[in-house]
């Protein structure tokens, strides 16, 4: 049996700290190092510096990080693994191979392509099926990036070839490690646990600093501990067997701390269902579990895998017109009535634009000793498809009502101009109509066609149904997140919301008390979405789906919190009738 894959991360975003490839061979033994740089967001930014420069459309950050660190990668045998590709892995692998030329270092670079559609989507157009949103033909035709999202078979058959470097496209970000530990432990496309157990440890890493203690709610926890705990948390890597059971930890003597939560907690992350769907296994979270197996290391069994579909994701990225926005701060008293006066004032200049949002956030206190803590935010953003429109002709009418409207009236900013936003869609093609196209470093391409899917097994069971309720006992009203953390994020237009209990008789009242149509009545906003919920056993977790929340998705958003980065602390925030028994010692000040 093959020794475990030590795989870390070095990037969870494009702009991620530039330093953690060094960090991480310089921290300790690794066998493979993998980055993730992409998102649906940065797929339309980097698609729309392609349309202005034909030789853009990948992460340039990537290669000023290889530039210090290619000489000990390959002195030490480190693969490197990246999806920094973005809409030209071509163009990013002839650029590390110039840069090794010029470093005197012999690599050897391979690529995965094939994700990137939008050359095809004409002869694709009647086999695209709508996913968050049917892809129409305005979408196929004002499209800027549509990408497949791939699995791992290319990165492999890249390894098998001896590439030093694997650049691609858009592959899934858990491939980028699935692909690895397949590779390097021998498993074929019927090895389904395996795959899945890969998979969970992938998606723990592909947030860098995410697992390690990085916007954990308990990060008071930590602090107190070491008030230096998360002045520069550790990236993580994962020790992968054989199996595919995972062990998650981090370099010694590095920021930040990994635990059963903070890995819990990552795990919840953007997930859309208990069973986590991909292009090389579909996952079933349900069937996890977590337990310390030493300081700063939490192993992660029990994933189980059924088949892949006969489909994969498409990302469809177009542009939909122009916006803008100016803040009005409503200073002291009666802000109602100076929201409604600037309101009422600006109808007719906002009447012809195709979509008007405006929202007063009460961040005003009463009393308040520093102005800016009296001050109301009266957000006036507007899209339209005619740049004209969200211009000046926006803009001027907002500044004429400088001494003619509300006492204080004032803006946070000069006039702005319009910027463009895209619009995401998410679409299903065939599998079989996306190949792998693998550059290998000898400078010869291969093509792989999709598999035949692996035969069903007897892992589809259904989920444990949710714990027996307890008595309650006393309650005390307090924030929810006194005893449960949660972890938010967003999936195109819809956010994502894991919350988990820190004990079994926490789960169970948790389960018992945070219902869809509670979840509701805690987060207003959602209060007319069509909320879904899973239960999560061996996390302890509640899943749930707001489909709707965040509009179009981020690119388009006009919400406050466009990526729903914070909807699981607003969450936590609200306060509950907890039963006394769950409350931390310190419950009796709350």
């Amino acid at each position: 049996m093959s020794a475990p894959l030590r795989v870390a991360n070095i990037s969870g975003f494009y702009g991620d700290r530039h330093s953690a490839m060094r960090e991480m061979l310089d921290g300790g033994e690794v066998d493979v190092l993998t980055g993730d740089y992409l998102a649906e967001l940065t797929m339309l930014i980097l698609g729309r510096q392609r349309q202005e420069d034909p030789s853009a459309g990948w992460a340039r950050t990537f290669l000023s990080q290889l530039e210090e660190c290619l000489g000990t990668a390959l002195e030490r045998g480190v693969r490197i693994v990246s999806n920094a590709g973005g809409l030209d892995p071509r163009g990013l692998a002839d650029a590390v191979t110039a840069l090794g030329e010029r470093l005197g270092l012999p690599v050897r670079v391979a690529t995965v392509s094939g994700d990137d559609l939008l050359p095809r989507l004409g002869e694709l157009r009647g086999r695209l099926r709508g996913g968050d949103r049917p892809p129409g033909d305005h979408d196929v035709d004002d499209a800027i990036t549509a990408n497949a999202y791939l699995g791992c078979r290319g990165i492999v058959r890249a390894l098998e070839a001896g590439a030093d470097v694997v650049v691609t496209g858009r592959v899934t970000d858990a491939s980028l490690v699935v692909g690895p530990a397949a590779w390097h432990h021998g498993w074929v496309a019927g090895d389904l646990d395996a795959l899945a157990g890969a998979t969970v440890a992938g998606h723990v890493l592909e947030c860098g600093a995410q697992a390690t203690g990085g916007n954990f709610s308990f990060f008071t926890e930590l602090l107190d501990a070491d008030p230096a705990a998360l002045d520069s948390a550790g990236f993580p890597l994962a020790e992968i067997a054989a199996d595919g059971t995972a062990v998650i930890t981090k370099h010694p003597g590095t920021g930040g701390a990994v635990t059963v939560e903070t890995v819990t907690e990552q795990l919840l992350y953007e997930l859309t269902g208990s069973r986590y769907g991909g292009p090389d296994v579909v996952t079933r979270f349900d069937t996890l579990r977590l337990r310390p197996a030493g300081p700063d290391r939490v192993e992660v069994s029990g994933a189980r895998g059924l088949p892949p579909g006969a489909e994969l994701k498409v990302a469809v990225n177009r542009l939909g017109g122009f916006r803008n926005t100016m803040t009005l701060p409503l200073t002291g008293l009666d802000v109602e009535r100076k929201a409604a006066l600037l309101r009422r004032q600006l109808a007719p200049a906002l009447a012809g634009v195709e979509e008007v949002t405006v929202t007063l956030a009460r961040t005003d206190s009463p009393d308040a000793d520093v102005q800016e803590e009296a001050a109301a935010l009266l957000h006036v953003t507007v899209k339209d498809r005619d740049r004209r429109r969200v211009g000046k002709e926006f803009t001027v009418p907002v500044i004429e009502l400088g001494l003619a409207s509300i006492p204080g009236f004032h803006a946070t900013s000069a006039p702005p101009s319009p910027s463009a936003y895209g619009v995401y869609s998410a679409a299903w093609v065939p599998a079989r109509d996306v190949p792998q196209v693998v550059g290998l470093p000898d400078g010869t391409t291969e093509t792989l066609p999709s598999p035949a899917l692996p035969a069903v097994t007897g892992n589809d069971t259904e989920p444990a149904g949710p714990p027996a309720e307890t008595d309650g006992g006393p309650t005390r009203r307090v924030p929810l997140g006194r005893v449960a953390g949660a972890r938010s994020g967003d999936k195109g237009g819809a956010a994502t919301l894991g919350v988990y209990a820190r004990t079994d008789d926490g789960f169970a009242w948790l389960a018992a008390f945070l219902t869809p149509d509670r979840l509701r009545a805690l987060l207003p906003e959602a209060a007319a979405l069509p909320v879904t919920r899973e239960l999560l056993p061996g996390l302890r977790a509640l899943l749930f789906q707001l489909p709707g929340l965040l509009g179009e998705g981020v690119a388009a958003g006009t919400r406050f919190d466009p990526q729903a980065k914070a909807v699981g602390e607003w969450l936590r925030s609200r306060g509950v009738d907890v039963p006394v028994r769950l409350l931390p010692p310190e419950g009796d000040d709350a």
